[in-house]
């Protein structure tokens, strides 16, 4: 439940304190849940859904009792600012912040992840090419480490090397309570340009030109993304913030959003949509993954119940196949091989993307593929002497310059002979190649030492481990993402 700043006068600080009150009771829980797992077991969250696609083993230990963080705590409309309690989802918190034509700078396309697992991970959405990743915005963050105590890290305070070393980290150096965000103001609507392209150099070069000039043909554009759905068919998305009212699309319903992009004029073909509807236009379908189920066919799909046309309720089916290994089986009695499961977004440097798309699509049968351009927010600060000039070491994306978001979901044959995981390695050596990273989120299938070398930060990791996990109560990230353990 959200408290707003907002109200009758003198009831606006008694509303603050009852949620930081409220929250106060959900630290303690947690604080509770903490000193009762063993001092020899690896602590992990007590959580009955997940956005991690990456298989773990199981913990026989009780898990942290998240069940008081999961609220926005407060709203400040004048400070555009909110504090957001760590387990709380964009869905939640986005309904908290519209009321007052505000929202996060960069909301994740999924309504269930939560704000703190888009920090301590890495979330992306068609704002980040001006507004950057999720953890850019955390003015500070309340975090209960591995030795057990809550502390408030800040760019600049005694804690400032955590507040740096969070994303990324997944759970590995501790768990988000509290977070303080900014916020920024939107528009009830949101214009849409489709763009359309017969070759993805051509899609490279204006992408590029977009990041850099944030207009298109005149209009400014506001939000940015694409789809591949092949070598001679792709688009962008230019999305224009607006209050001008008029008809607006709904994708809840029969139509479906990715399927109406696509067009064969030389035009850019416009849509119109609600900001909410626009920060949850993937989700209806989870992009395009919902085909897997059979949502996708009219036949079925209108007797779909529509609050069950959803990620988290598709997740809910993946979690079964996978306990039960339904697909595989599916699959056998069709005399089919068995599937490798491909479910993964990478970072390319922008010039690089249709090399990585090229390749991607000669070697791996998957698409569409999402493209969603990313830059570090500008502070306008220069970096101290000393300083590499990458202020987020877990996650090294270099200040200044801007990268592309590749994103594919699905599966592919597992071919006789191949090791384990044959497709996944081969796109971490093509990645690796072309000077990027990829998100941790999934199956990842590096060696220790490039494991090291692209996500350590040289000695900063081992570091922040030793002076917030010293007795190792959490997993290092190594074992938590490659291992699985």
């Amino acid at each position: 439940m959200a408290v707003s700043l907002l109200g009758k006068a003198g009831r606006a600080p008694a509303a603050r304190e009852s949620g930081f009150a409220a929250h106060r009771e959900g630290v303690e829980r947690l604080l509770a849940s903490y000193r009762a797992i063993p001092s020899d077991a690896n602590v992990r969250l007590a959580k009955k859904t997940s956005n991690l696609f990456r298989a773990r083993a199981e913990n026989p230990a009780p898990g942290l009792d998240v069940s008081g963080l999961n609220r926005v705590i407060a709203v400040d409309p004048v400070a555009k600012t909110a504090d957001v309690a760590g387990m709380t989802t964009y869905e939640d918190l986005v309904a908290a912040t519209l009321p007052y034509g505000l929202a996060p700078l960069v909301v994740p396309q999924l309504k269930t992840i939560t704000l703190g697992g888009a920090v301590t991970g890495l979330g992306i959405e068609s704002s980040s090419f001006r507004n950057g990743l999720p953890h850019e915005s955390v003015l500070e963050i309340d975090v209960l480490t591995g030795a057990g105590e809550i502390i408030t890290a800040t760019p600049d305070g005694e804690y400032a090397d955590l507040f740096r070393g969070f994303p990324n980290s997944y759970g590995t150096l501790g768990y988000s309570t509290r977070l303080k965000i900014e916020l920024e103001s939107v528009q009830p609507y949101v214009a849409l340009r489709h763009v359309r392209f017969h070759d993805v150099r051509a899609l490279e070069a204006e992408m590029i030109r977009i990041v850099d000039e944030r207009t298109y043909d005149g209009e400014p554009v506001d939000y940015l993304d694409g789809v591949v759905f092949t070598a001679d068919e792709s688009y962008l998305v230019l999305g224009r913030q607006t209050d001008e009212p008029g008809p607006v699309s709904d994708y809840t319903d029969m139509d479906i959003y990715y399927q109406s992009i696509r067009h064969d004029s030389t035009a850019p073909k416009r849509d119109r949509l609600t900001i909410h509807d626009y920060l949850w236009r993937w989700d209806t379908d989870w992009f395009w993954c919902s085909r897997a189920f059979g949502t996708q066919n009219p036949k079925i799909r209108r007797f779909w119940p529509r609050q069950y046309r959803r990620s988290s309720f598709y997740w809910k089916l993946i979690a079964l196949d996978h306990k039960y290994n339904i697909g595989d089986k599916l699959e056998a009695r069709k005399g089919n091989p068995p599937q490798e499961r491909v479910v993964q977004d990478i970072e390319v440097p922008i010039e690089r993307t249709a090399d990585f798309v090229h390749w991607f699509l000669d070697e791996i049968p998957i698409e569409p593929i999402w493209l969603c351009p990313l830059r570090l927010r500008d502070t306008g600060d220069e970096p101290a002497a000393g300083d590499p000039g990458r202020p987020w070491p877990l996650y090294p994306l270099e200040p200044k310059r801007s990268y592309v978001n590749v994103g594919f979901w699905s599966a592919v044959p597992k071919q006789p002979g191949q090791r384990e995981g044959a497709a996944n390695r081969a796109i971490e050596d093509e990645v690796a190649r072309l000077d990027g990273h990829k998100s941790l989120y999934s199956d990842s299938y590096y060696e220790k030492e490039e494991f090291t070398r692209l996500y350590g930060g040289g000695d900063i990791y081992p570091n922040l481990k030793k002076r917030y996990d010293p007795d190792h109560r959490l997993l290092d990230l190594y074992s938590k993402a490659v291992q699985r353990k």
